[in-house]
């Protein structure tokens, strides 16, 4: 990747991270603002444990202000022709691509992400969807259905309303966008809570948006904490719907409080735990290695669509892991700002904590195969090897809870059947991926796992055109694709008698 005509690895990353004077404030109405109650918290770079920023916590006064903007500015927004809103975030889309740099090390120091995974993928990711929301947003078509002679229907798709949405701290630009570009494309206006843990890059997104002539209250982007700003935004009598990408214990709680306020539409993207199927026939072995260790440790492990169940035909077991061992050295932790590639630091000390007790757990019940070691770099121990644990019992809990870290677990079987019966052991229905040579068993075991997204020799196949979304406890409702649309446009028909 080259930026300004230099290599991303040439670029004095960390100079450019001390020049940085990140702004926490909240952004509603088109201005940045301190909360109601003036309470601030720091927003730390995991990667150093130095702060950053004071982020302002936000709470139900902050939330009822920004959904009344945004309800005020929906009227004008939702019958502001699609042509225009097209046009609208287009501009938004080219100027976001012209502060790209700050976006990515805004991201990088909130996250501790690698700076060469958010200028090389994040950051662009992101870009991308906007641009094609944009463009698909005179582009969604109502019907005109058939009817009794003497009359004409046409069923319209309409947009909701006022939309929140909740969103993690794993890639906290990528999924906004996943969200508020088809809530706004539709002609929604939109609350946007970022996680607490990684508020930066969002909000200067919103600023970007207003200047490149988004409308006062259409993008609002309150900070805080979930159980004050969140659970004020789940409860809210004036939200029409709410988009969350979480956990699934979260998911259960905004289910709750939609019942218990006005029934907001919900589209929910919960946890995973996603497996990874390598048959003795996959035709090159090392390809399929080098992607495990991608679908396991890529952004140290905190991907909801991890395949980090690694389930492994038993005549190419040994082989397999030490291809495995090789491949996964590609992703040793490293300083984020360094501009090399490996792994950053997890998101926080306490989750690091969280993460290491799986290892610790891994060890007494069964072997570490490689790695386990947690590591300091630059003052932060936030930092884990990626980690392979192998020989546990079918039953034991890191095969089944979300882990989100660098851990996977390596389990053998002896048939087709066996390994759909194991993937297939889990309470989530996120993702899954099966590595074959042969076509039809590639096509039997793709319908018989039960995910979201089946990626057939490769892992974690995402793109704009295709839906992404689970089953089971992952939740309902899909991001990505024209099916987007659907989270935040209902069906309106208007019937013409005539005779």
């Amino acid at each position: 990747m080259m930026e300004n005509g230099k290599p991303t690895s040439d670029i004095d990353w960390r100079q450019r991270a001390a020049d940085l004077q990140p702004d926490g404030r909240a952004f509603i109405a088109g201005k940045r603002s301190d909360a109601a109650s003036g309470q601030k918290a720091d927003v730390l770079n995991p990667a150093n444990g130095q702060v950053v920023a004071q982020m302002a916590v936000c709470g139900s006064a902050d939330i009822d202000r920004a959904v009344s903007v945004a309800r005020e500015a929906f009227f004008t927004w939702s019958r502001t022709s699609a042509v225009s809103r097209k046009q609208i975030l287009l501009r938004f889309a080219a100027l976001a691509e012209q502060h790209q740099d700050e976006l990515a090390l805004l991201e990088s120091v909130d996250t501790g992400k690698l700076i060469r995974q958010t200028v090389e993928d994040d950051v662009p990711s992101a870009l991308e969807t906007l641009r094609w929301y944009a463009e698909a947003a005179d582009k969604v078509m109502g019907e005109v259905p058939v009817v009794p002679p003497g009359a004409t229907a046409v069923v319209s798709r309409e947009p909701l309303g006022v939309v929140a949405a909740i969103v993690p701290w794993n890639f906290p630009l990528d999924l906004a966008v996943w969200k508020l570009a088809p809530a706004l494309a539709s002609g929604n206006t939109l609350v946007l809570k970022p996680s607490e843990e990684s508020c930066l890059s969002i909000l200067r997104l919103a600023e970007l948006a207003y200047e490149a002539g988004v409308p006062e209250g259409v993008f609002n982007v309150v900070t805080g904490f979930g159980a004050d700003a969140g659970a004020a935004l789940s409860n809210h009598m004036d939200i029409d719907a709410l988009a969350f990408t979480g956990s699934t214990k979260v998911s259960r709680t905004l289910l709750e409080a939609s019942a218990r306020s006005n029934l907001k539409r919900l589209s929910l993207e919960a946890g995973g735990k996603s497996s990874n199927i390598v048959f003795a026939d996959t035709t090159d072995l090392q390809a399929a290695a080098e992607m495990a260790a991608y679908g396991s440790f890529y952004n140290q492990g905190q991907v909801c669509s991890a395949n980090s169940r690694i389930l492994v035909e038993r005549s190419i077991l040994e082989e397999f892991e030490g291809l495995l061992k090789k491949a996964a050295a590609a992703y040793a932790p490293v300083d984020p700002l360094s501009g090399t590639r490996g792994n950053g630091s997890l998101i926080t000390r306490k989750h690091t904590d969280n993460v290491e007790k799986w290892i610790t757990r891994g060890r007494q019940d069964g072997e570490i195969a490689f790695g386990g070691e947690r590591l300091e770099i630059s003052g932060s121990d936030a930092y884990l090897e990626p980690t392979l644990l192998k020989n546990l019992p079918r039953e034991h809990p890191a095969h089944h809870e979300e882990i989100f870290g660098p851990v996977a677990t390596l389990q053998v079987f002896d048939s087709e059947d066996e390994a759909v019966a194991l993937a297939n052991d889990t309470v989530y229905g996120l993702a899954a991926s099966v590595w074959t040579a042969d076509l039809s068993r590639a096509h039997r075991v793709a319908r018989d796992l039960i995910a979201g997204t089946i990626s057939v020799n490769t892992v974690n196949a995402v793109h704009n055109t295709t839906p992404f979304g689970g089953f089971k406890q992952s939740g309902f409702g899909r991001d990505l694709s024209l099916q987007a649309f659907d989270n935040y446009t209902a069906a309106k028909t208007t019937w013409f008698q005539f005779d």
